[in-house]
């Protein structure tokens, strides 16, 4: 297997280790770019999606033949006459193409993913992503091939002619490194922006008061159900909004496809979606960001949600909950602030265990939703009792891995 070349792309992209002394950031806006800047976007887009798919099959190609894994370049395939039109978009979209496909590779041979696919010019996702590279000039000064301005917004990217004007719903900490920069197209047609910064890593030295805390037990109804009883006011986005997108997905069956008329309800279609998408986004980011905020320890269940969406037929309630978001949320907004998030065995008993005496009622079914022990006589809302044992057990996992 021969060795890959190195390039000057490569060079520029290749990945620094992190010293652990800096800390990553993302954040997410929408922008609206001008007409031409839309266009060249769009071109970079189908760019990305080319160059994929020549790579991959390529290499599916002389490995087919050989036995080896070529070392094209995005370089390469610039120079050639039938592709002249890679070198009008960014060139560093298209390492990041390559970049992607060796850790696609990579992924496959250590069987953590499937083999990489082609992917399509209707159904491929439109993506693509610029890293920002700093040059240091003659009087010192340095420059970047990015340019972001956190007051008013303004994001200037190469190859677009004027800056971008994102809507900021959150403010930018100001003492960051730009790192770079995912241009995103939903199926809507509305575009994001996602910068990656860089900042200096803040130490945290507060203490984790065990008292204040707070365990959950995941609901399909409502989200989840915390150790006091108090539930949150979830919404089910798709819930609510189903009517209207099955009388939208009603009128595009009777479109024909590929006409004006079909793409024009597909729009509409794809807006539904997207709204219930951001509503949901929008209330679990704010319940995370409450409970991260008021409690130092918060205890979940370490739950299997593709198997409970197969096993239990609950694939529309469990995917409308979010609950697999909400934990990712809480888990890295909770170490950011310096607070503890602890997963219980999804094999432990919670719900059949006594919260007063500790026994295990091994007779109770699903559909009781009061508990009743036999033992002692307690009484209880299920979920309730079953987030005060999960609390009860993080307490217990994290006493035993301090001694």
């Amino acid at each position: 297997m021969r060795k890959k070349a190195e390039t000057p792309e490569r060079s520029r992209m290749r990945k620094k280790t992190s010293n652990g002394k800096c800390e990553q950031m993302a954040y997410r806006f929408y922008g609206i770019p001008s007409k031409q800047d839309a266009a060249q976007e769009d071109k970079t887009f189908g760019c990305c999606r080319y160059l994929w798919n020549r790579m991959l099959g390529d290499h599916n190609t002389l490995y087919s033949e050989i036995g080896e894994v070529p070392a094209n370049t995005p370089a390469d395939y610039k120079d050639l006459d039938e592709c002249i039109w890679l070198n009008e978009v960014d060139s560093l979209a298209l390492a990041n193409v390559q970049l992607n496909l060796d850790s696609a590779f990579s992924r496959f041979f250590k069987k953590t993913a499937r083999y990489p696919n082609f992917k399509s010019r209707k159904f491929a996702k439109k993506s693509y992503t610029t890293n920002a590279v700093y040059l240091k000039k003659k009087d010192g000064s340095i420059c970047c091939n990015i340019s972001l301005d956190p007051v008013s917004g303004l994001l200037k990217l190469p190859k677009h002619k004027d800056p971008v004007q994102l809507r900021l719903h959150r403010s930018i900490r100001p003492d960051g490194k730009l790192k770079s920069v995912t241009v995103t197209m939903e199926s809507d047609g509305k575009r994001y922006y996602s910068i990656l910064m860089e900042y200096p890593k803040q130490e945290l030295t507060r203490d984790l008061d065990t008292d204040n805390a707070i365990g959950l037990d995941m609901s399909l109804p409502k989200l989840y159900v915390d150790s006091n009883g108090n539930t949150p006011d979830f919404p089910k986005p798709y819930r609510t909004m189903e009517s209207k997108i099955k009388r939208e997905q009603r009128k595009l069956s009777r479109k024909e496809k590929g006409s004006k008329n079909y793409e024009k309800q597909r729009i509409k279609l794809a807006k539904q979606h997207a709204k219930a998408k951001h509503l949901r986004n929008d209330v679990l980011h704010k319940l995370s960001c409450a409970l991260t905020d008021r409690y130092d320890l918060i205890a979940i269940e370490d739950l299997d949600m593709s198997a409970i969406k197969r096993s239990l037929r609950f694939g529309k309630s469990a995917s409308d909950n979010g609950w697999g978001m909400f934990t990712d949320m809480l888990s890295y907004k909770a170490k950011r602030k310096g607070k503890q998030l602890v997963k219980v065995d999804r094999w432990f008993p919670s719900s059949k265990t006594c919260s007063h005496c500790g026994h295990i009622h091994k007779e109770l079914r699903l559909s009781d939703r009061i508990y009743l022990c036999p033992k002692c006589g307690h009484t209880m809302d299920r979920d309730q009792q079953a987030a005060q044992n999960i609390v009860k057990e993080a307490k217990r996992m994290l006493l035993n891995a301090a001694f």
